[in-house]
């Protein structure tokens, strides 16, 4: 379970399939021993279970296998050497709770649809899968690349978030473009509020 606060942006450095599995080897700026192998790391929005550990080149680095369930719904088919992806461990008791409860179960892949930049923010149009636009409301949470967000409109399968340059600066969002896909989590909330009424028809 996560908060959706991402807390290191990690870059993919090598990728090597391994029947329908991907092993993935990510650089990243947690001290290597805090890294458990077995752990779980939401890497982008997924979340994923470290397998190997090491060092080179004086720097961190640990490997993911994404499995072919991951690979079908979320953005990690399209990922090379090079992609960059928001970090964040896994949540532990006593931790601060900034966010909101993030899963790491990607639901689908939303694109953004246009980006709106001004005093040094960065207002985003994102469209949704028709099927998971019902669980998206305003003023609710959604998680897009692993990162906690607020839903400010909603416009039929279409909702926009504003993101500030804090948020721009220590994720991947700064570098985010229209055409772009992002791993959607729907908020957990909105998915058992919804399967309620859905029960009480």
């Amino acid at each position: 379970m996560f908060t959706g606060l991402i807390t290191d942006v990690g870059e993919i450095v090598a990728l090597a399939p391994k029947g329908d599995l991907k092993r993935v080897r990510i650089v990243t700026s947690y001290p290597l021993e805090t890294i458990v192998e077995g752990a779980s790391i939401a890497c982008g929005g997924p979340c994923l279970t470290v397998v190997a550990k090491g060092a080179s080149a004086d720097k961190g680095w640990f490997e993911v296998d994404v499995g072919a369930e991951t690979l079908a719904r979320t953005t990690a088919q399209s990922w090379t050497i090079g992609t960059k992806l928001n970090l964040e461990r896994s949540l532990r008791l006593g931790d601060e709770m900034g966010g909101h409860l993030v899963l790491g179960h990607i639901d689908g892949v939303a694109i953004i649809t246009a980006i709106d930049a001004f005093d040094g923010m960065k207002r985003f149009w994102i469209e949704a899968p028709e099927a998971l636009a019902r669980f998206i409301a305003e003023k609710g949470s959604v998680a897009l690349d692993g990162t906690s967000l607020t839903v400010n409109k909603v416009r039929g399968r279409r909702f926009s978030i504003l993101l500030i340059p804090h948020t721009l600066k220590v994720t991947t969002w700064g570098e985010r473009k229209v055409g772009d896909g992002l791993n959607l989590e729907v908020d957990l909330m909105a998915r058992y509020a919804a399967r309620l009424a859905e029960s009480l028809k």
